[in-house]
């Protein structure tokens, strides 16, 4: 094998390893973390095992099911780790106690709704324990539940990498520290992690929605699994409104996912989408859902209420019909309860399509210079200082305006700013052509 075919070999294997982190790292850190009793542990045997495929997969070839190689290393793993400790009491008792919890479990109900059933929901709920700051939350989950890496998630929050790792780290000692354990939370308890729970969900969604970096612009496999999530916390929790708001924000934003790229991955903006691709299964689910929201009586929380604004985009005809006057009373809303300056953002972009680009460029013209601030359900990236959502939008506006190459700078910055491949061609697209304005949401 010459040098170059080698090199190939090794990257394919590391494509392929982080291929099956993406999608198994919640399920196997999960399973792990019920085997040993100990959510840092469960990480940290899980990154072995992954170093380890990195190492043998090249010469072994990739395993039929790589996720349960992945899990059975880590166990062996964790049995190494038992005997250096001279903890083998402790490892044969948390099998014992497996095997105990399996018989009870045996003759249980088909179904108990104070039980979380699902691994991952329950690594979830162990992870926004509220022992842990929020940012350690949010940084932990992603990390074990999406299997996003520390340089995407420095990314996603505009922070430097070491302050990532330092919060994943810290967070895990704080865990262990705590004796947190790796069960469902009481009722009562519950609802002090369900706001971070969401969140989670909800970034995990994004991050699906739109990748933060690489060649991809989706990740639909995320957005599923949230999805999955969302609606494993709607049968836990059926009567808080925000949880079927959210699962009813996914749905409705996920139903436009098969027309949202085209044969070669390319974005497809929202005014030029095919709306007859759209999926109307999601459509009416999610419509139910925002319905079951309302009637909670409770009034709209900021996820109901962004999906208020996702029904107004899947039941138009195009973006000239959208109900854009209530988009922007939805915006102003959302500003009141869950302010940020990315909320602002999106308000201008709605006022754009309801009162013109003269006023929503004032609107985004006082946000220039807007450093890191606020963070919440509405916007993955509170911050805009250091993101292309600033200039793109602006830019949008300048080209609609006439003032082409005002709006052809802006679109370039843009591209400087952004991470994703995709997201990068279709600015430098923009700049290209002279700053023609593409209209509505992606």
């Amino acid at each position: 094998m010459t040098e170059g075919t080698a090199g190939r070999g090794q990257d394919a294997t590391r494509r392929a390893v982080a291929a099956v982190w993406r999608i198994d790292a919640a399920r196997v850190v999960a399973t792990l973390a019920r085997y040993t009793g100990d959510f840092g542990l469960a990480e940290d045997l899980a990154q072995e095992a992954l170093a380890q495929a990195l190492e043998r997969w090249p010469d072994q070839g990739i395993p039929r099911n790589p996720a349960a190689w992945l899990t059975h290393v880590a166990k062996r793993r964790a049995a190494d780790h038992w005997r250096r400790q001279d903890r083998q009491a402790a490892g044969t008792a948390a099998l014992a106690h497996d095997l105990e919890l399996n018989r009870f479990e045996e003759n249980q109900p088909p179904w108990d709704p104070d039980e979380i059933s699902d691994d991952v929901l329950r690594l979830l709920f162990t992870a926004c324990h509220p022992v842990l700051s929020e940012p350690a939350r949010v940084a932990l989950t992603l990390r074990v539940v999406a299997g996003l890496g520390t340089e995407e998630l420095a990314r996603l929050f505009l922070v430097p990498v070491s302050t990532v790792q330092q919060r994943i780290v810290r967070a895990k000692q704080t865990l262990a520290e705590a004796g947190v354990p790796f069960e469902t939370p009481p009722r009562a308890e519950r609802g002090r992690r369900l706001a971070s729970v969401l969140g989670v969900i909800y970034l995990i969604f994004t991050e699906g929605h739109t990748a933060t970096a690489g060649t991809d612009w989706m990740r639909p496999e995320l957005s599923r699994e949230a999805i999955r999530l969302g609606r494993q916390l709607v049968a836990l929790q059926p009567d808080e409104p925000e949880t079927h708001g959210l699962l009813a924000l996914m749905e409705l934003t996920a139903a436009r996912f098969p027309a949202r790229v085209d044969a070669t991955g390319a974005p497809i903006l929202l005014a030029d989408q095919d709306r007859r691709r759209w999926d109307r299964g999601a459509i009416r689910r999610g419509r139910a859902s925002l319905q079951r929201a309302q009637d909670c009586g409770r009034g709209l929380g900021p996820y109901a209420l962004q999906a208020a604004i996702a029904e107004c985009h899947a039941i138009a005809p195009d973006v000239a019909h959208t109900d854009w006057r209530r988009i922007v009373t939805a915006y102003e809303a959302l500003e009141l309860i869950a302010p940020s300056p990315v909320i602002t953002l999106n308000r201008a972009v709605a006022v754009a399509e309801a009162s013109g680009p003269q006023e929503a460029l004032a609107i985004v013209d006082g946000l220039a210079g807007h450093g890191p601030a606020g963070h919440g359900p509405a916007g993955r990236k509170g911050g805009l200082a250091t993101s292309y959502l600033l200039p793109s939008v602006r830019g949008e506006l300048l080209a609609r305006l006439g003032r082409t190459d005002e709006a052809r700078a802006e679109f370039i910055e843009a591209a400087r700013r952004a991470h994703n491949a995709r997201e990068r061609d279709v600015l430098l697209a923009k700049a290209a052509r002279g700053g023609s304005p593409d209209r509505g949401a992606q």
